[in-house]
């Protein structure tokens, strides 16, 4: 089996916000090969940005049916859960702040391919930057 590291433990930090997310089947245009395992690094777009094609680096990671962190990299995660949200540049806290908030929609985006969509479910660090 081959362990995922927890971001947590990369970051040394909590994750920003969590979602509950749902994959699109490959009929609805989502993955045509599959759900992804844990460490899947797609880009998060804000519901109702699709005209701008404004595409973030905000990480899923994925956590089980008792909201702990998947860590078998050799199982494919479920096609909906919740997943925590890390925000990879820093700098852009206070943008992202303004604009996430419970209830917030938005998608996981391969390129300009919506795969999944997700609602924030909870804030975590980014209220405490």
């Amino acid at each position: 089996m081959e362990n995922h590291i927890a971001y947590e433990k990369v970051r040394n930090r909590e994750c920003d916000f969590i979602v509950e997310y749902r994959f699109f089947s490959g009929e609805e245009g989502g993955r045509k090969t599959g759900n992804p395992i844990q460490g899947y690094r797609s880009d998060f777009m804000y519901s109702g940005d699709e005209n701008l094609k404004k595409l973030w680096m905000i990480w899923p990671e994925f956590l089980d049916n008792e909201n702990n962190i998947i860590l078998d990299k050799t199982i494919r995660v479920p096609t909906s859960g919740k997943a925590k949200m890390w925000i990879l540049n820093e700098t852009l806290y206070e943008l992202h702040r303004e604009r996430i908030k419970i209830g917030l929609k938005g998608f996981f985006m391969e390129g300009p391919h919506k795969v999944a969509e997700c609602e924030v479910i909870e804030i975590v660090n980014l209220s405490l930057k």
